[in-house]
């Protein structure tokens, strides 16, 4: 039997911005599985970044609950919600937003840093999982010395680096040209397959949708479609 890893419950959430009231989501009700591949798509405005970023706790909803693992997360105060996240959720957006002034393996050992991992340590652990990302040749390369895909790769392995069980993508291969987009999405399905990582990845893109295990498909802020 599958378990379920992520569930929400009447999801909502309302922006207000100058005076007016724009309802984002409507009242979702989802249900991701551990180890899972999961699409979330539907024309720009639908919703999806929203509810990525609400499933990912970067922001609070209006209304619901967003479980992991049975447990309410926005129950949390802000700072036990970090720890949560940064240690249980891994992110990739379709900017990569590298620092610029450091090289792949020191973007790569900032989270671990964070956690108060020793130097030593967090180069040996961030330097393993790059070459995992197949980029061992590249450990002191800065972001402005590499390929879009390489950097997205960088990016890739910055949110694996403490092992999260779920990775959120959002529009990850959108910023890069068909050839790489495929790459890095191969990437993706290696890691969710072979290492067990649940992935949900918001994309606009039907070829890469296809290639996930489920489809969820939001309209004006609703789920109209799952397959």
């Amino acid at each position: 039997m599958s378990k379920e890893i992520i569930k929400t419950r009447g999801l909502t959430k309302v922006f207000e911005t100058d005076g007016s009231r724009v309802t984002a989501i409507k009242g979702i009700n989802l249900v991701i599985n551990k180890g899972e591949a999961v699409g979330i798509v539907g024309v720009s405005g639908s919703g999806k970044s929203t509810l990525l970023h609400i499933v990912g706790t970067l922001e609070r909803p209006s209304d619901g609950e967003v479980l992991y693992q049975g447990e309410n997360v926005f129950m949390r105060d802000d700072d036990e919600l970090a720890l949560f996240r940064n240690r249980e959720i891994g992110f990739v957006f379709q900017f990569h937003y590298l620092l610029s002034e450091f090289s792949a393996l020191e973007n790569v050992m900032m989270p671990l840093l964070i956690q108060g991992i020793q130097p030593n340590e967090a180069r040996e652990i961030a330097a393993i999982i790059l070459k995992r990302v197949g980029l061992g040749a590249r450990l002191r390369h800065r972001p402005g010395e590499l390929s879009g895909g390489e950097q997205q790769r960088v990016a890739i392995a910055r949110a694996l680096v403490l092992k999260p069980q779920v990775i959120l993508a959002d529009e990850p291969t959108g910023n890069l040209d068909l050839e790489t987009g495929n790459s890095v999405l191969d990437l993706f399905l290696e890691l969710n397959v072979e290492g067990g990582i649940t992935l949900a990845m918001v994309t606009h893109n039907p070829a890469v949708a296809m290639r996930l295990g489920r489809r969820i498909r939001l309209s004006d802020g609703k789920i109209v479609d799952e397959n």
